[in-house]
């Protein structure tokens, strides 16, 4: 997959960090974009132990033949300390190593991590998608600011996520009577369609499918050792 090279560095200091994601985010599109999304790739990472390396899994998922179209992994040194809020410079690097590995080029990005649900609005989805120029989603296990509901038990329940009134994403019921997911829009599509996209690819499980399966591809890689960069 060619994706061009960031605008900006990545070896940053937190101040330069917090002003880099707030220029990002008065570039993200929220409109609806009306597209088919066919193969959507779905990214996760994990730290080594000492924190000083992480591994980034991506796998591209055909959502109408339910099948693995491809898979890769990249590990890259961590140069940024964890700040919360600013993980995406912390991340992305090791995913774009990874989706510039692919040979396919996906429809669609799902992130396990935020997109506009984000203390500026720019959180991990949001950062990639502006660089690789795909519509993203973030999808997370956990909250990161808002109120909201709870969505009904039923599968493909939501409840919307608030932030300072503004709606910053969406609570959804990936799977009857399990604790919800938050998805919110990272770049290049609207909420409906971000919730849209997650339900498409949900098949009995929490996560959608491509990113619960980086998550399983990155724990294998992260408990093998260095494993292979492929």
């Amino acid at each position: 997959m060619r994706i061009p090279r960031a605008p900006h560095r990545w070896s940053v200091t937190p101040k330069q960090a917090v002003a880099i994601q707030r220029r990002m985010a008065l570039r993200v599109d929220t409109r609806a974009c009306g597209r088919q999304f066919r193969l959507v790739a779905g990214a996760d990472l994990a730290f080594s132990p000492d924190g000083k390396s992480c591994v980034a899994a991506v796998v591209v998922w055909d959502v109408g033949a339910r099948c693995v179209v491809e898979q890769r992994v990249a590990r890259r040194a961590v140069t940024f300390p964890y700040v919360p809020g600013l993980l995406s410079f912390r991340e992305a690097p090791a995913v774009l190593a990874a989706l510039r590995k692919l040979r396919t080029d996906p429809d669609a990005l799902i992130c396990d991590g935020h997109g506009l649900a984000h203390p500026r609005r720019c959180g991990l989805a949001s950062h990639l998608g502006l660089l690789i120029g795909l519509p993203t989603v973030g999808c997370a296990k956990s909250l990161l600011l808002g109120d909201y509901d709870d969505p009904d038990t039923r599968r493909g329940a939501r409840s919307r996520l608030i932030d300072g009134g503004e709606t910053i994403g969406a609570v959804v019921r990936s799977r009857e009577f399990v604790k919800p997911v938050f998805v919110s829009v990272g770049h290049g599509l609207s909420l409906d369609e971000a919730v849209k996209l997650v339900l498409a690819c949900s098949t009995g499980y929490r996560l959608p499918e491509p990113t619960r399966l980086a998550d399983r591809l990155v724990a294998r890689v992260k408990r093998a050792g260095r494993g292979p960069a492929h």
